[in-house]
């Protein structure tokens, strides 16, 4: 049987020439499985839960730790090994200025004067007057440049156990994640205004992943990053790589924003552009709320139903969201506020409960029991059958359709082994149909 080795740059080639039928057909494929794991046996499918062991941590002394993910599919069995960087604490004593600049496809305003005139520019001279000095006040440990993509391998075997597949990791674990969290988005009713913490690896595949799903309804993406130069060089890959051609000119009322700490008013910022937000996707192993749980969870902050994505933190003390956040959204509404909200569900979407109740730090600190979470895998089964049911003409879940595609919903994931075993077994086979990669032929 062909092995098919795909390298980082392989799996990079190959994920940019995907149109947006290759991609819906792959998240498909993954909410399927996501499906079987919360719902299914091992008599009826490989991707129960009880075929995916719990994954092993083993630390290193240079500030490293490395997973082991064994996972199962109804076709492949495998192995995905990833390195990360451990996280630091950062320095709680010192508070940083900030600054934002933005950039739309034809003009850049200064953020320190509202009334400043707008400038025609092209891309490349607007990004040009983003290099911006950055503060020597900048704290490290809060600003690390110091890269958190894992690096590792996914082995992938057949159900007999002949190795059929080797990936480099990378870049495969940042676009499973993001076409994970990207499943409920896609369903969203507005996506107008997207906000985005981060500006790695993982940030790039959920502005590549919503802008290929739903380009045409986003107007504005702001990325928030605690360094600036890291965010402004992902701005500079959107605005000039051809690679992002296409999707920069599918929308001519997209812009972009870039909001860091290290300049102006960026408190001031960070609450606009997060109560003005339709999703907003955390992407930073943040071991402290990215901002104040107020914005979200005050009177005016209630208002407007968004869709938030917590996958950066996934271990118990990494927290990117606050706990009074995640408390608001379970707690009992006894519909006796006397101004607007939107709808919560009540409950706290996630990729595994059993995962999320152990290693993730927003649960944990916000001392969720297990009932106040769904696997998003039984949350797609429920609204499978209501969406059935109301096109046999009947009322199906109006409530959870309501709350799903306008409401308030948190997703937080922490990673499945499953997810990177069902992508990257799609992957192999789209490898072999393009000519991407290199097979060793009788392995």
């Amino acid at each position: 049987m062909p092995l098919t080795v795909l390298s980082d740059s392989d799996i990079h080639s190959l994920l940019y020439s995907l149109s947006r039928d290759d991609v819906v057909n792959l998240q498909e494929n993954l909410a399927e499985a996501l499906h079987e794991y919360s719902t299914g046996t091992q008599e009826t499918t490989g991707c129960c839960q009880s075929n995916q062991p719990q994954r092993i941590a083993i630390p290193a002394t240079n500030k490293q730790t490395t997973l082991f993910m064994p996972a199962s599919t109804s076709t492949s069995r495998g192995m995905k090994i990833a390195t990360l960087a451990t996280t630091r604490e950062p320095n709680r004593s010192r508070s940083l200025p900030s600054i934002t600049s933005t950039i739309s496809h034809a003009s850049t305003a200064s953020s320190n004067s509202a009334n400043s005139p707008k400038t025609p520019l092209t891309a490349e001279s607007s990004l040009s007057n983003l290099s911006i000095s950055t503060s020597n006040r900048t704290d490290p440990s809060i600003t690390s440049s110091q890269s958190t993509s894992p690096v590792g391998s996914l082995t992938l075997l057949t159900a007999s156990g002949k190795p059929y597949g080797f990936l480099a990791a990378s870049e495969l674990t940042a676009f499973r994640t993001a076409l994970t969290a990207t499943i409920i988005f896609n369903r969203r009713s507005n996506v107008h205004t997207i906000a985005v913490f981060g500006a790695g690896a993982q940030a790039l595949w959920h502005i590549r992943l919503a802008l290929i799903l739903r380009g045409k309804d986003i107007h504005h993406i702001h990325i928030i990053n605690r360094n600036f130069e890291r965010a402004r060089q992902l701005m500079t890959n959107i605005y000039t790589s051809k690679e992002w051609e296409g999707l920069r000119n599918a929308n001519d009322k997209l812009d972009f924003s870039i909001v860091s700490n290290e300049y102006g008013e960026y408190n001031r910022l960070l609450k606009e552009h997060v109560r003005k937000s339709d999703a907003i996707f955390c992407c930073t192993p943040s071991t402290t709320p990215l901002f104040p749980a107020e914005h979200l969870t005050s009177t005016e902050g209630r208002k407007k139903g968004r869709y938030v994505s917590a996958i950066g933190s996934y271990r118990h003390h990494m927290i990117e969201l606050h706990p009074d956040i995640l408390r608001q959204a379970v707690a009992a509404d006894h519909k006796h506020h006397h101004h607007k909200h939107a709808d919560k569900g009540g409950v706290i979407v996630v990729d595994s409960l059993d995962a999320c109740m152990k290693e993730a730090g927003e649960v944990q600190q916000a001392g969720l029991n297990a009932e106040q979470l769904v696997e998003i895998g039984e949350l797609l089964m429920v609204k499978k059958a209501a969406m059935q049911e109301i096109e046999r003409g009947g009322p199906g879940e109006v409530g959870l359709k309501k709350w799903l595609q306008a409401g308030n919903v948190i997703f937080k994931c922490v990673g499945l082994g499953l997810m990177d075993i069902c992508v990257g077994e799609d992957l192999v086979m789209l490898a072999r149909e393009m000519g991407f990669g290199t097979t060793v032929e009788g392995f």
